[in-house]
Parts: C-alpha cells; structure tokens; sequence
C-alpha cells in the first residue's frame, strides 16, 4: 500500500504539465471529509491516506505520496440535491433565503452563483419546496462549503491581501447591534 501523509490544495506550487500527468483518484464528499482513509488510484495502486486530522479534500487538490508520486483528486459525482429559484415566479433572492434557512441547520451546502447543491434529504426537499424552489435529485461533484472559521481552508488564488482588519476597522456602537440575545 502507497502511503500519502502530505496534500497540496490545487496542486499549488506544481507545474501544470506535472498535475496533467499525475496519476487520479475520484473521491466522493464522504471521503473526503475524512483524515484517514484508503482508495485506489487510476493505475490501480492501493493508497492508504493519512493526512493531519480536520484536513478536507476538495477536488483537484494534489496528493503527494512518499515515493513522491503525485495523485490528483477528483470530486467523484454523488446523489445530490440542486436548488433553484424558480424559473415561473422565483427570484435569485430565493436562494439566499434557502441558503439561510440550510445554514441554520448546520447543512454542508455548495454554493453557486444560480443554484445551491446539498446532499439527499426529503424533509429538506420538502421545506425548499414549499418555499417555492426547484429541487432535483441528481449525480454531481459536491463542494460543500468550509464555512468561515475552518482550518485548511483553500486560498482562491486572488493574489493580494484583502485588508479586511483596515476595511473594517470602525466603530461597532453605531449599527444597534444586540448582543443581549442568547442561542
């Protein structure tokens, strides 16, 4: 068994003819939230894959095995639900408002500019639809999000500080925020 204990999130700092010729491996979401785990790869090689615990797998990140082999990850298709507003009557705001009431529940949910993607649930199917959204059971890569405080989290490549400690930088007595609430 190929042992793997090293990830490089989208391959980052490889070449891209290195990556095109790595070998693959498909992984669905389930595995790929996982630290530790076994797969076979595109050339058959069992790999046993130990990574450091809370480390995420996302499609094309790179996985460095210890006789320096390279194996490029792909989000395997999966059941999963789309979300979309509805094409009648429905409006983006929609999926804001599903997103909302998914990321109440603490719902992995992917995010995408006309639709969201969650995994199969008919008592969340039930309630997007009665909030009038289009909901389709199909097989999909899942990217769910980390959300905001999550370790290992992946760099989108925008190649400049945000500066968002400046940004917003100001005081907090103005907005009326309540802080008196309790969850």
């Amino acid at each position: 068994m190929l042992q793997i204990s090293k990830l490089l999130p989208r391959g980052q700092g490889l070449a891209a003819p290195l990556i095109r010729r790595a070998a693959t491996v498909e992984l669905d979401w389930d595995v790929r939230q996982k630290s530790r785990f076994a797969a076979t790869d595109s050339l058959g090689r069992e790999l046993g894959i130990f990574l450091p615990r809370g480390s995420v797998v996302r499609g094309g990140d790179v996985l460095v095995a210890e006789d320096g082999s390279l194996i490029q990850v792909i989000a395997a298709p999966q059941a999963v639900l789309r979300i979309t507003a509805c094409a009648e009557h429905g409006t983006p705001f929609d999926l804001t408002r599903a997103a909302y009431h998914l990321g109440n529940r603490h719902v992995p949910i992917e995010l995408q500019p006309d639709h969201l993607k969650i995994e199969p649930d008919h008592v969340l199917a039930d309630m997007l639809r009665a909030m009038h959204l289009t909901v389709v059971e199909q097989q999909a890569a899942f990217e769910p999000e980390g959300g905001a405080y999550a370790q290992g989290g992946h760099s989108h490549g925008h190649g400049h500080a945000h500066g968002h400690a400046e940004a917003h930088a100001h005081p907090h007595e103005h907005h009326g925020h309540d802080h008196g609430h309790a969850h």
